[in-house]
């Protein structure tokens, strides 16, 4: 039987579940057709839900750790807000910085933060380019294009705003002009049918580049088919699609090219490769793009679990695919590739794995016929178990229902008194909502476990962080815990096993270093990690600091090819990798002393990195204290 006849009966499966079975709404939404719209959108924002988790847990401590300062602080352009700052670019005598979740479109402050950076020790503020009402302006890029000076910044839905991007003249930084919004929908009708219509989803990076006469950007865009886009932009004011490619091109090529809904075999098709895309590595396991870089005729897409692509656009109307680096079994195996840069000469990538994930959960069944160990995914929103008395979440079980608020129609049995490890059935309500009320029933921990129609599938439980430690299994497994056959024989205040839940250190993500040497078949080089990156239990690191890599930028120059890192709470590092086989750290601005802490409003905590080729100036962006202007030493 072809894999895509499995499938279509699959499809007929779930179809006939859905029906049957509470709509899952563990992200604010409800399931709705076969594919859950919910799932998808989790799967995208899945890095996004992490940092927001890791956010709630890194307010209080500094490690008062020393590194050597070979980077200086020129200048500081202050927003004091924590967890407020993403993206930031520069462009002439101006720096532009984005905005994450909070303040949303509408709110003060929500947008892109304009500074004029002329006098570079005294950045100051001279506007926002407001968000959207409802939007998010994660992303900035501006360039000098054949029509002027472009600047375009991302929408992703914060507060039910819209997604796409829009375009800005910023001839007059002072006075930006508003040349068009570009709405990014699911472009192919059968993957679209999947999800019951995929309409204003968001964008979460762009690129701007130019071939000849003509003026481009790239989007990287939310959907389930179609993540890469390129938009001519010549005509800034009337942006027109050029072209459009997923990574679903490489599990099965021509399935972004199906166009009947109504076609059972094409349905079947598209669904093994929306199954693909949603089905990568480790913790943060989908394939969908994350980030791009064009130079020199060359995409370099970040295509989180599908790999580093590296495509042809020398006719942007038709990208090919010229090679994938990637390799599932390195280090912990969660590939996650994030953003990548490539030398002048494209014979040298560096690409980062963004890994908010530092530990592997391992969990067992400690009593009765089902004792053993199953797979199982600590919570995103929960409280590390590491960080428990003995490492240990351990206790007996009682299963309590869907443990949703009072009045959710017909899930909101009350959760039961009691100690130990509340059980509890996804779907119906927020994880965050069946946490906090399994907490005040007097639970210390919590397992939840799969809907029978999305079966053993893990996901790492997002939203708004909580109290209790917490894992997530399969839906067998929950049955297993609960000691019955099916989810009909389940009774709210049964007793369950006795389970246990321990993790082991397997590291936050670093960086890769590619000898792209032959373009057709790249070769991983080397490997970057800092000491908490590698190992986040090292007496150094902050229990409840953030170590995963973010982003880069490649310089080569005087015969040096330079690597600018932006690390999280490890701040700004750089390398030389001009041998890619044996990248040096030349110079590190680190810094996490009380003073600094209370001076930025949070600790160290670098999202962007930016360097004008040719200029001594790096530029990088604080999630917790704005703009920072800095210089290599000597």
């Amino acid at each position: 039987m072809r894999p895509h006849r499995l499938a279509a009966l699959l499809i007929a499966v779930l179809a006939m579940l859905a029906t049957a079975l509470p709509a899952a709404a563990d992200t604010q939404q409800q399931q709705d057709s076969p594919l859950d719209r919910a799932d998808l959108e989790a799967a995208h924002g899945d890095s996004e839900a992490r940092l927001a988790a890791r956010d709630a847990l890194a307010t209080e401590a500094v490690t008062g750790a020393n590194y050597t300062k070979e980077i200086v602080v020129i200048g500081r352009g202050e927003r004091l807000e924590l967890d407020a700052t993403t993206d930031v670019w520069a462009l002439g005598g101006y720096a532009y910085t984005g905005t994450f979740q909070s303040p949303c479109g509408g709110e003060p402050g929500a947008g892109v933060w304009v500074w004029d950076i002329t006098n570079k020790g005294n950045p100051v503020n001279v506007g926002v380019i407001p968000s959207p009402v409802g939007s998010r302006s994660n992303d900035v890029k501006a360039a000098n294009m054949n029509s002027g000076a472009i600047l375009v910044h991302s929408n992703e839905a914060c507060d039910g705003g819209p997604g796409g991007f829009e375009i800005y003249n910023v001839n007059d930084p002072l006075n930006p002009v508003h040349l068009a919004s570009v709405q990014t929908d699911e472009l192919n009708p059968v993957s679209d049918s999947l999800f019951g219509g995929l309409t204003d989803v968001g964008v979460h990076n762009l690129f701007l580049f130019r071939q000849g006469r003509q003026d481009y950007v790239a989007a990287v865009v939310e959907s389930a088919f179609d993540n890469f886009r390129i938009y001519n932009i010549t005509d800034p004011a009337n942006p027109v699609l050029a072209s459009a490619w997923g990574a679903e091109e490489l599990f099965d090529p021509g399935v972004g090219d199906l166009t009947d809904p109504n076609d059972p075999d094409q349905v079947a098709r598209a669904l093994d490769a929306v199954l693909w895309l949603l089905d990568g590595f480790g913790a943060s396991a989908n394939r969908f793009l994350h980030d791009v870089t064009i130079q020199s005729r060359k995409a370099y897409l970040s295509n989180w679990d599908a790999g580093l692509v590296l495509m042809d656009i020398a006719d942007v109307s038709n990208p090919a695919v010229v090679s994938v680096a990637i390799d599932p079994t390195l280090e912990d195996g969660e590939v996650n590739s994030h953003a990548a840069w490539p030398s002048h000469d494209g014979s040298i990538v560096v690409e980062n794995e963004e890994d908010f994930s530092p530990f592997a959960s391992v969990f067992t069944i400690d009593t009765g016929p089902a004792a053993g160990e199953y797979p199982a995914a600590e919570g995103a929103i929960t409280p590390p178990i590491a960080l428990l008395p003995g490492g240990v979440l351990t206790g007996p079980t009682t299963y309590v229902g869907f443990a949703c608020d009072p009045g959710n129609p017909g899930f909101d049995d009350p959760v039961p008194a009691g100690t130990g490890i509340a059980l509890i059935q996804r779907g119906a309500c927020t994880f965050s909502s069946k946490i906090n009320n399994a907490e005040a029933a007097g639970y210390s921990g919590v397992v939840v476990f799969n809907d029978e129609a999305r079966g053993d599938a893990l996901v790492s439980m997002g939203g708004s962080a909580v109290n209790l430690p917490g894992v997530f299994v399969g839906h067998s497994t929950g049955l297993a815990i609960a000691g019955v056959a099916s989810a009909a024989d389940l009774v709210i205040g049964a007793g369950g096993e006795t389970v246990s839940a321990t993790t082991t250190p397997d590291g936050w993500g670093g960086y890769r270093v590619w000898d792209y040497s032959n373009p057709q078949n790249p070769v991983l080089a080397s490997v970057i990690n800092t000491t908490c990156s590698a190992d986040p239990l090292d007496p150094s690191c902050d229990p409840v600091g953030t170590y995963s890599s973010h982003n880069v930028v490649v310089e080569t120059k005087g015969g040096k090819t330079l690597a600018y890192l932006s690390w999280y709470w490890e701040g700004v590092l750089v390398y030389d990798v001009t041998d890619p086989y044996n990248p040096v750290e030349v110079a590190r601005y680190s810094d996490d002393s009380a003073a600094f802490m209370a001076q930025n409003g949070g600790p160290q905590d670098v999202w962007g990195i930016y360097k004008n080729p040719h200029s001594p100036w790096i530029y990088a962006s604080d999630r917790n204290g704005g703009l920072y202007i800095l210089r290599l030493r000597g």
